[in-house]
Order: C-alpha cells, then sequence, then structure tokens
C-alpha cells in the first residue's frame, strides 16, 4: 500500500512539474556584455533590471552583466552570441554594434539627419516593427532601446560650416570601414583610430586628429574637452542603443516570465532614455565651466549647414542603409516636422 502511495505521489508531482512551465526547467542565466562603464547611469540601469528579472521570475531567469567591455568590443561581443558559441546570450549594443547585424540600423547614425530628440524618437518608433523583424531574422530579440546622448564635434579650432568640419582631421571607429570611405567620398578627412586613443591623440602634436564626435558625458569623463576646447552646437546623430537577447535565450524563457523579462526592460529604457538628455545638458554647463566654448550657428547658418548635409547623406541610401528603410525615415521625419512646423 505504501509503495503505491509513493508511485502515486511521484506521478503526481511529475504532472505538476509538466503543467506549470517555470517548474518544469531549470533556472536561467543570460550573460550580457555591453562597453558602458563600470557604476554608470547605464551598468546601473542594467543591474536594476537584473534584479527585477530574478525577484520577478522567482528566480528562474537570472542575469550577469559583464561591463566596460570586458568582453572584448562590440563586434567580438557579437560573435560570442552566435549559435554554437553561445558564451553571451545578451548585449547593449550602440549602432556600430547594431550595424553589424543588420545594415538598417546605420539610419541612426546618418551624420546630421535627425535635429532634436522628438524627431529622432518619433522615427525610431515607427522604424522598431520593421527592425525587429530584421533582427528576428539575424537570430535576435529586441528587449528594449537605449541612448547615450547625442554625439556633438569637439574640435581644437572653432567650426561654423560643414567646409570647416570637411577641412579637420576626424575621428572616426577603427574598422568601420565603409563609413570611412564615405568620409572620403564626400570631402571628408577622416581618421580611423580606436576610441580609447582620442584623448592622447588630440593632446600630442602629431595633429593627427583635431576634431572628435563624442557625446557630452564621454567628452567630460575622458577630459576631451581639456584639448579639444571647442564644441559645434549642431547634433551629429543620437547616440542610439540597443538592449538584445539571442532568439535561441529568449526562446527558453516561459510566456509569463518573457513578460517580466520585458515590463523590466522597458524600464530600463524609460530610465536611460529619461537621464541621456539631462546627462548631456549637465556635462556641457560643467565643461563650460573649465573652459569650452560653444560655437552657436545663427538660423541662417544652421540651414545652410544641414541642406548641404542632407544631399551627403542621401547617397547612403541602398549603400550603407536599405532603400526601403531610408526612405521610411525620411518619409517619416519629413512628416514629423512638417506636423510640428511654428
Amino acid at each position: 500500500m505504501s509503495g503505491s502511495i509513493r508511485s502515486l505521489a511521484l506521478c503526481l508531482a511529475l504532472v505538476a512539474a509538466l503543467a506549470v512551465p517555470g517548474l518544469a526547467r531549470a533556472p536561467l542565466t543570460i550573460k550580457l556584455a555591453t562597453q558602458a562603464p563600470v557604476n554608470s547611469t547605464w551598468h546601473k540601469a542594467l543591474l536594476d533590471m537584473g534584479a527585477a528579472w530574478t525577484t520577478g521570475t522567482s528566480g528562474r531567469v537570472k542575469l550577469i552583466v559583464y561591463p566596460g567591455g570586458t568582453q572584448g568590443d562590440e563586434p567580438s561581443t557579437i560573435r560570442m552570441m552566435r549559435p554554437g558559441v553561445d558564451q553571451l546570450q545578451a548585449n547593449l549594443l550602440m549602432v556600430a554594434g547594431l550595424s553589424q547585424i543588420d545594415d538598417a540600423f546605420n539610419v541612426f547614425g546618418m551624420p546630421f539627419f535627425f535635429q532634436n530628440d522628438a524627431e529622432a524618437t518619433d522615427v525610431q518608433q515607427k522604424l522598431t516593427p520593421i527592425l525587429e523583424q530584421r533582427l528576428e531574422a539575424k537570430g535576435f530579440h529586441l528587449l528594449a532601446w537605449g541612448s547615450g546622448g547625442w554625439v556633438q564635434l569637439f574640435s581644437k579650432k572653432p567650426l561654423r560650416t560643414l567646409d570647416d568640419v570637411k577641412q579637420a582631421k576626424l575621428y572616426t571607429s577603427q574598422g568601420d570601414d565603409r563609413m570611412v570611405e564615405w568620409y572620403k567620398n564626400n570631402g571628408f578627412h577622416p581618421v580611423a583610430l580606436s576610441a580609447n586613443d582620442i584623448p592622447a591623440q588630440l593632446k600630442l602634436t602629431t595633429g593627427m586628429i583635431d576634431t572628435a564626435p563624442s557625446p557630452p558625458y564621454p567628452a567630460l569623463v575622458l577630459q576631451i574637452f581639456r584639448d579639444a576646447k571647442y564644441m559645434l552646437d549642431v547634433r551629429v546623430a543620437p547616440l542610439v542603443g540597443a538592449l538584445v537577447m539571442t532568439n535561441t535565450a529568449w526562446n527558453k524563457i516561459d510566456a509569463a516570465d518573457q513578460k517580466v523579462v520585458l515590463d523590466a526592460a522597458k524600464a530600463f529604457q524609460t530610465r536611460i532614455l529619461t537621464d541621456a538628455p539631462k546627462q548631456d545638458a549637465e556635462s556641457v554647463t560643467t565643461m563650460k565651466a573649465r573652459g569650452l566654448q560653444v560655437t552657436t550657428l545663427s538660423p541662417q547658418a544652421a540651414a545652410e549647414f544641414h541642406t548641404a548635409a542632407e544631399k551627403m547623406v542621401a547617397t547612403m541610401r541602398g549603400n550603407m542603409v536599405p532603400a526601403d528603410v531610408y526612405d521610411l525615415a525620411v518619409q517619416e521625419r519629413n512628416a514629423f516636422r512638417k506636423a510640428h512646423a511654428k
């Protein structure tokens, strides 16, 4: 009799485990890489998101964050996410890394295409369904968007026109050969370096570079403004980021827990998108107090600057940015501007 009871209890336990997905699977640990520095706003927000995952799923989904590029640069960490490698399951990537997965993300790196947060955010929202599909096809799931602020031009001498920018020895990201070629083909003088080399090269009298695109916060933290004492108040591009997970990992998470993961990721998104503009403004204020000089263009000069830049950016269509994505971005941006014209 006792043996029958034990057998019945075992069967009931097995049935219960099969009926409740969360009990049927072992805890899943997601390893996430990011270039964001230790204890930065992004790092802290990721840690809070991970804590929410653990609490909300009762420990079924856990997150380990590797900050500060400790797992390598973005191309390296993307390779670590590939099927068969699976050393990482998630990544917080900027446009340079996202474009390694799909060219469509280059739409956010087009120089001088967007002019403010409102239109950039509106276009991003309109493009999200298409970009989600393109990521899914490449084996990745979009969890949330992020932002590193706006890229500005910091230079050793004042820049006032697009021709001034073209004459500058402009830092560009090492390894992004197509962007370097685009700059060259449009009359710029790009110099490809590692981001870590920017402060040192600005200090040197060799003159390898004299202008560095950077959001204000990194320019402050890395002390770029000490040697590049001028900032052109024309936004180059939003530093868009995205939090992605491999489809393999995502599909291991039960539906109820997926909702918890997504809700926490959206909270991360809201926090980062809210903090980025404040961080930009505070950084500029701090740098100005320490000697940074901001060059502000007249409305006419700014209009001439953007008109000239628009013609150059159009050469990215079908080359660096898929034509359908580029066309939709232009359509939505222009519609937004028309709707909000004063």
